[in-house]
């Protein structure tokens, strides 16, 4: 997914430095001739490093022109835009942002799951599954007390973490998805609660990059377990 200004700066570039998570049709929009350069960093395999990044970045604007800088989702969802774009400023260098398609909402919504839902969730919080430091992000126990739908990013390797902290504040019938390769041919899904979903997972062999989304809008999707769904109204 892109939206038309995204595609129209493609249609323009003079070079193009893309990313792991870049769909690959995508690349189809760029016009022959245009130098393709991929940069992509996944979990331990890194292409370049970011400092060699912002520097190809300011590089290719003085030997090309006018560089697009092509990224999965929005630059500035955990995607280091805006670390790159001051970078290039630095070098007294024309920047333009232009908003992405977060995976953070379109994966959960391709599925039937709104982020928010009258009378269910008033909000949605997007975090980092994993921190610069390797370790869980705090803000996901502060999101666990709350009622709102949790979208995690980078976290599958940190899921049994995250199941034992909404655990620790009563959340075991909370409706989780997990979803692995959003929006492709090869998407797949595992949906539970928070007391099924770490096994689930490994039934369904989900692996990464994957979006988990934890909240009460997660069982409003069509094959969510009514009876799951209905566990709680049972019992009162």
């Amino acid at each position: 997914m892109i939206t038309v200004k995204g595609l129209q700066a493609l249609l323009e570039a003079d070079i193009v430095l893309y990313d792991a998570l870049v769909n690959p049709e995508l690349l189809k929009h760029i016009p022959v001739g245009v130098k393709k350069v991929f940069v992509g960093k996944r979990r331990n395999a890194h292409a370049y490093s970011q400092d060699q990044i912002n520097a190809l970045i300011v590089d290719f604007a003085f030997t090309y022109g006018n560089v697009v800088r092509l990224k999965g989702g929005d630059p500035f969802v955990f995607g280091r835009g805006f670390e790159e774009i001051q970078y290039a400023e630095g070098f007294n260098l024309e920047t333009e942002y232009i908003p992405g398609i977060s995976s953070s909402i379109a994966v959960a919504g391709l599925q039937g799951i709104p982020v928010t839902h009258r009378g269910t969730s008033e909000s949605f919080w997007v975090i980092t599954g994993t921190t610069s430091s390797g370790e869980l992000s705090h803000d996901i126990e502060l999101a666990a007390q709350s009622t709102a739908t949790v979208i995690i990013l980078m976290g599958l390797n940190k899921l049994n973490d995250i199941v034992n902290l909404y655990r620790k504040y009563n959340k075991d019938d909370v409706g989780v998805a997990v979803i692995q390769n959003g929006s492709l041919p090869n998407e797949n899904m595992a949906i539970g609660t928070i007391d099924t979903i770490v096994e689930i997972v490994k039934e369904e062999g989900i692996g990464a990059p994957a979006v988990i989304i934890i909240g009460e809008t997660v069982k409003n999707h069509k094959d969510f377990p009514q009876s799951l769904a209905n566990w709680k109204f049972l019992l009162n």
